[in-house]
């Protein structure tokens, strides 16, 4: 992964600013992912969550809470469809193993540490993922390709 994908994660713009629901889009190819996930995000905000706020007051009436918990709901969703609404797995980032890589191939410090946690409920999913939100979205987090291998694992390889 080049370093654009590397520093790339799920940052929202500040809460109650003018645009507190929108993902902020560094350069290169992680775009498109931001963007699959911040349709699921402004859906689940508009249409999902519960309060008394009318429509578009709820886009902006966004703390850090509701943030990660919009985030969290979308990347639930995504996983939860890519495994075709009866798995979801979700990859984090563990200690650092002392293994070395077989022959022929190099140690990139990232692939090695990526542990896979495999969930058959939705909820169970969504909380986890609401539990280890900061692992997507911190900084240097690699956020977006931690969600990449989850989407991956999920819909399965021979899939």
């Amino acid at each position: 992964f080049s370093r654009d994908w590397a520093a790339a994660s799920f940052r929202f713009r500040p809460p109650r600013s003018a645009l507190p629901y929108a993902l902020q889009a560094g350069q290169g190819g992680t775009r498109a992912i931001l963007a699959a996930v911040q349709a699921h995000i402004i859906a689940y905000l508009l249409f999902t969550r519960e309060t008394e706020c009318t429509h578009l007051e709820r886009l902006c009436r966004l703390g850090p809470r509701e943030q990660g918990q919009a985030l969290a709901t979308a990347l639930a969703e995504t996983l939860w469809a890519a495994g075709g609404g009866g798995r979801a797995v979700v990859c984090l980032i563990t200690a650092p193993v002392p293994t070395m890589p077989p022959e022929g191939f190099r140690a990139s410090s990232f692939t090695e540490r990526v542990q896979l946690f495999e969930f058959s409920e939705k909820a169970a999913a969504l909380g986890f993922i609401s539990d280890h939100i900061n692992c997507f979205q911190g900084e240097g987090s690699h956020g977006v390709i931690l969600f990449l291998f989850s989407l991956l694992f999920s819909r399965t390889l021979e899939r």
